[in-house]
């Protein structure tokens, strides 16, 4: 853990990552789920992510209409269910996602957040849908329609951000900028054989992506990915939490289902961003080539 001590000011909440291997049965999937939420909390965690799309398997490998029946609209039993976890465990609860269908028939991957009452305060669906040999998901979603998301819980403003948007600098930047002080990134992201062989720094550089967006905002980032293998996808799990230097303040393993926790100082956020002011000394009239 970095040294603290010249910031002043203590605004301390802890988060927690639930990093798990899913399975066919959605019902053993909320079961367990439900566990390890109440371990987060029983361990103090203020706030809990889950991971992308936690309650099923990841569908995208191929293009396969049949999966289009694990989808379910909101409210519906997963949300249900995620209320009730929170509630009773009186935490914040980031949904990690679902595969959400709409009343108009559109399908998104979708990120909740409730409250330490079970009552959804955020909702944001995911912008950056990829779409290669290794993953169909424009296949299963659409562009998410919400905008980002900012909403205050445990005295901090918290964001999500799902997965594929880890990859766009521009998100964090645009959250950071609207007062985010922590950005959660569920994941559903491994190695295929080819890509292992063809790219073994990928997961470096997944990290390291993320660890930018937290150095160069002056935000926590934290990032919550599944572990196991579904088909010929074996996730690498890896779940982090970087502080607003982009220093990893906590790791799980590649491997094993685990909660990872962190106390979190938010003043560490002011300290960085006024620091190197990198949100103040921009120039955005210069930058108008973005967006042509």
């Amino acid at each position: 853990m970095p040294n603290y001590a010249w910031i002043m000011g203590g605004n301390k909440i802890i988060i927690g990552l639930v990093q798990a291997e899913v399975n066919d049965n959605i019902d053993a999937n909320l079961e367990k789920t439900a566990k390890y939420v109440h371990e987060a909390s029983k361990k103090g965690a203020d706030i809990v992510c889950l991971q992308e799309l936690f309650a099923i398997k990841y569908p995208a490998q191929k293009e396969d209409k049949s999966a289009f029946s694990l989808a379910e609209k909101i409210p519906g039993k997963i949300t249900n269910f995620l209320s009730k976890a929170a509630k009773e465990n009186k935490v914040a609860l980031v949904s990690g996602s679902l595969f959400e269908k709409t009343a108009d028939g559109k399908y998104y991957n979708t990120s909740l957040i409730f409250n330490e009452a079970g009552n959804i305060i955020a909702k944001y669906r995911k912008i950056h849908i990829p779409n290669d040999q290794f993953y169909y998901e424009k296949f299963y979603f659409s562009r998410g329609n919400l905008g980002f998301v900012q909403v205050k819980s445990n005295n901090a403003v918290i964001s999500p951000l799902i997965c594929y948007d880890q990859w766009y600098p521009e998100v964090a930047r645009i959250n950071a900028l609207k007062g985010s002080q922590i950005v959660f990134y569920p994941t559903a992201i491994g190695w295929f054989k080819e890509m292992k062989e063809k790219e073994p720094w990928t997961m470096k550089r997944w990290q390291d992506s993320m660890r930018s967006h937290a150095s160069l905002n002056g935000i926590y980032v934290a990032a919550v990915n599944r572990v196991g293998k579904e088909d010929n996808l074996k996730f690498w799990g890896n779940s982090f939490i970087a502080d607003p230097f982009g220093e990893i303040i906590a790791q799980a393993s590649g491997s094993k289902e685990e909660v990872l926790l962190a106390e979190i100082n938010l003043s560490v956020v002011k300290a960085s961003q006024e620091g190197w002011m990198f949100l103040k000394n921009r120039q955005p009239k210069d930058y108008s080539e973005l967006v042509k």
